[in-house]
């Protein structure tokens, strides 16, 4: 968890120029898959290793794939072995998940002394799949070569495509995936990169293969699949993404999950090879036309930052949207300088692609009988989701370290925020108060814009600790409470304490027009909710940074409870939080699709990993639902020895001040 320095001036960001815009961007930019997106710059390597290791862990989340499910023994079938002189083909049914059954080809060399390097190799989306075999693309002519120059090549399929049909590829029609798969981050990006992960153990289990030699290569969503294996699994020692690389277009349907290009794009991630071996094959008829004065530019600086400019290589092909011979030659060649030492260019050599039949590794037979259903399958994940995060109960206080960490990152690379250095932090004074001021809060670099207020007591009580309100009515509740005698901020303020309150994303006077309907939505931008959650914690910093505090007080007051809830577990320790959580029915799916909508939220552990996080300090839970999980909130105070009070009626405001020590006037 990160911790905040609180003595660094707001004032130093404010010197340098920096500026709170006119309207939020996260209102006025909307990136989708056609943005043209630019490739940001890093100072140096490790700000660069810092952003490669994040974007690791959001792309792995975006998948489903964090944690990593528990992989099974690799339970392959091959059979119906070819022998074509220089090389041989076999057909595979690889067992992925249980009851999920992935296709493919298995190419190797006859006649050459092993083990030999391996190519995992997906297709991408040509309407052969693995079989394609045209002037544009002949996937199995680009395997039989390479076999044939000494490599085993596993060719395997993409969900939907040929023997890998259990269920619909479903660019446009049934998929797997939708807006409840979308809370446990189930989709058929994370299922074919498992596939892609899958595959780089099965050929590294075979006793031919170097393991320490692989290769991955790919064109359009082949090329897509290339990249993201690439990004996450450091096995692959040279890699060959045709087609896919761009800043103009991010690719659709498998090639996109939601959370995945918040804050990055398709450059990003292909700069993720660095400081391994990576070739760009581009075309001047396709979205990769700019490559050799844009794209690869950009990754050769990152290869740069690693002083690795020689392991970065581009090549242009004056074609449409391809993987045609020349594409497949400049291939070859870069493998056979990075994977067997060779120099020179490699041509491609005659091949006679082999009959469907002889292919397909399911041609005549019924599928496996455990295979599972779409629907099954998706119970499944949930199923294994959910065991996942209750082995994380903790009963001791060295399990609640862990279960800390563990839920920490989950939630981060779910909600996708991050509490910001006081350094971080924008503030611009609006206007004056006779008890304070009005002003804006923003994040450096990020052009949000917070609308807030600041409210001083009239005789300080250094006791009493800064205290940040959340209300879904913002700032009008907050002032309209500090007016009425008896009332919440009027006590706080009564008894010597600061009070700070914000008008959240797109409540109070935040609300703005926002185009949620853009095609990929949650791939590219965070929801409102999540956008709450870090004005919270951009709030907190500022409240904590102003008032020179070590301790606040955070009160979440109906659906700003909630909010504060996943706030306060992401803002590490400093806090006392009282939430009234609005009756949340938080074992519901259908609640978080209507009322706080966060993709991967369940699947990171929703309001048990909060709870392990929010009994840091002093917690105060009131207007708790039957589905709360009360069980976790008091099992991670007793580990923690905090103090915790759950309640599932509203609390008063009489309530609230006495929990927080205020009951009586100073």
């Amino acid at each position: 968890m990160r911790s905040v320095g609180l003595g660094i001036s707001l004032a130093i960001v404010t010197l340098s120029g920096a500026s709170i815009p006119e309207r939020d961007s996260r209102n006025t930019y909307i990136p989708d898959m056609d943005t043209h997106f630019q490739m940001p710059v890093f100072a140096n390597r490790d700000a660069w290793l810092k952003k490669a290791a994040f974007l690791r862990k959001q792309i792995l989340a975006s998948a489903g794939l964090l944690p990593m499910p528990e992989k099974m023994p690799i339970h392959a079938e091959l059979f119906g072995r070819l022998e074509r002189g220089s090389y041989s083909i076999e057909k595979v049914l690889l067992e992925t998940y249980p009851g999920f059954y992935l296709g493919g080809n298995l190419y190797r060399p006859l006649g050459k002394p092993g083990p030999f390097p391996a190519i995992v190799s997906p297709h991408g989306h040509w309407p052969y799949g693995r079989l394609e075999n045209t002037n544009q693309v002949s996937v199995p002519g680009r395997c039989i070569n390479l076999a044939r120059q000494g490599y085993v090549v596993f060719s395997y399929d993409m969900v939907g495509y040929n023997d890998t049909d259990q269920f619909p590829h479903g660019d446009s029609g049934p998929h797997l995936g939708g807006p409840r798969e979308d809370l446990w981050n189930i989709n058929t990006m994370g299922l074919q990169l498992w596939d892609s992960i899958r595959a780089v153990d099965f050929v590294s289990s075979l006793p031919d293969v170097d393991a320490t030699r692989i290769g991955a290569t790919g064109a359009s969503g082949g090329g897509t699949q290339t990249f993201l294996l690439m990004a996450v699994d450091d096995r692959i020692t040279a890699a060959a993404p045709l087609n896919m690389i761009s800043a103009i277009m991010q690719g659709s349907g498998c090639e996109d999950a939601p959370n995945l290009r918040v804050g990055a794009f398709n450059v990003m991630f292909g700069a993720m090879m660095a400081p391994r071996p990576l070739l760009m094959v581009s075309a001047t008829g396709d979205w990769t036309r700019n490559t050799p004065k844009e794209e690869f530019p950009a990754i050769r600086g990152i290869y740069h930052l690693l002083n690795v400019d020689e392991n970065v290589e581009s090549v242009q092909i004056d074609q449409g949207h391809n993987y045609s011979k020349e594409s497949r030659e400049a291939v070859y060649t870069f493998f056979n300088a990075r994977l067997l030492g060779g120099k020179g260019p490699v041509a491609e050599q005659r091949y006679r692609v082999e009959q469907v039949k002889d292919l397909l590794a399911r041609f005549g037979r019924l599928r496996p009988a455990n295979a599972v259903t779409m629907d099954r399958f998706v119970s499944d994940r949930i199923g294994e989701a959910k065991q996942g995060i209750e082995r994380l109960l903790p009963h001791d206080q060295s399990a609640l370290q862990a279960a800390r960490t563990a839920f920490f990152e989950r939630l981060t690379f779910s909600l996708l925020d991050v509490k910001p250095a006081a350094e971080e932090v924008l503030s611009e004074k609006k206007d004056n108060l006779a008890n304070g001021e009005t002003l804006l809060i923003g994040r450096l670099g990020k052009g949000d814009r917070v609308p807030a207020i600041w409210l001083n007591p009239q005789k300080p009580n250094p006791d009493v600790p800064p205290t940040l309100i959340v209300h879904p009515d913002g700032v009008q509740w907050t002032k309209s409470s500090s007016r009425k005698s008896g009332e919440l901020v009027w006590s706080i303020l009564d008894r010597g304490g600061t009070v700070m309150a914000i008008d959240a994303f797109q409540t109070g006077s935040a609300k703005a027009s926002r185009d949620r309907n853009k095609r990929a939505f949650t791939v590219f931008n965070q929801t409102d909710d999540a956008n709450r959650v870090q004005d919270i914690l951009t709030a907190l910093t500022y409240l904590q940074n102003r008032s020179n505090a070590t301790k606040v007080n955070l009160v979440g007051l109906e659906m700003g409870g909630v909010w504060s809830w996943f706030a306060r577990a992401l803002a590490g320790p400093g806090g006392n939080l009282a939430a009234d959580l609005d009756q949340f029915r938080a074992e519901t799916d259908q609640e978080y699709l209507d009322r706080f909508f966060v993709p991967g939220l369940r699947k990171a552990g929703d309001f048990r990993a909060a709870a392990v996080l929010n009994t840091q300090d002093r917690l105060f839970v009131s207007n708790a639902g039957r589905e709360i999980p009360t069980e976790w909130i008091q099992q991670s105070a007793k580990a923690g020895s905090s103090e915790v009070s759950v309640r599932a009626t509203r609390a008063t405001d009489a309530e609230l001040l006495a929990w927080f020590g205020l009951g009586n006037r100073h």
